[in-house]
């Protein structure tokens, strides 16, 4: 039984432009999907809605982790002011590693552009306030995404996308894997 994608326009208030994905099991229980099995779900999904853009997960907690982990899959990576540390999106597979390693983490991730110029403001921010200084500007993005694996939720702050055009994105990335997405109405 395949398990379930679903993505949604979430209201979080009139000034930001947020979706939510929620990555669970079929039935009445609706049971949070963890390990390989979301990796490799969230990997596909997060570099289609990338769209091609370059994409960076930001870390700001357990760094030496995280610095260990990129120096033995040979991951770039690096590391901004304060408790910050950027890498680079890798291949599908790599960063479905990283992300099954590191599901027990809140971290973010951003897409566009002005990724390859770096935010160094930016960083220090999420160094010291984490995820939520994404909503200072998320603007300035394709997307800023909070990954909360151990929630099994991913959320977009993403200013121009709409919940449809994300699943039209992470459509055909997931063919071949057991996945039923689905838009709630």
């Amino acid at each position: 039984m395949p398990v379930i994608l679903e993505i949604e326009t979430l209201d979080l208030g009139p000034d930001i432009r947020a979706i939510g994905m929620e990555l669970v099991e079929p039935g009445a229980t609706r049971e949070p999907v963890f390990g390989a099995q979301a990796a490799r779900v969230w990997s596909p999904v997060l570099l289609a809605v990338a769209a091609g853009e370059s994409l960076v997960f930001d870390f700001f907690s357990h760094l030496e982790r995280v610095r260990d982990f990129c120096v033995r899959r040979n991951l770039a990576w690096r590391e901004g002011l304060g408790n910050y540390l950027g890498v680079s999106a890798p291949s599908r597979e790599l960063l479905a590693e990283l992300l099954e390693r590191f599901e027990r983490e809140t971290l973010g991730a951003r897409a566009g552009r002005r990724v390859d110029q770096g935010d160094p403001e930016l960083e220090e921010r999420l160094s010291k306030r984490g995820a939520d200084a994404y909503h200072a500007v998320y603007s300035n993005y394709i997307f800023c995404a909070i990954l909360s694996l151990d929630e099994a939720s991913v959320t977009l702050l993403a200013p121009q996308l709409w919940a449809s055009e994300v699943v039209r994105l992470a459509r055909p990335v997931l063919n071949g894997l057991d996945v039923e997405l689905r838009q709630p109405v």
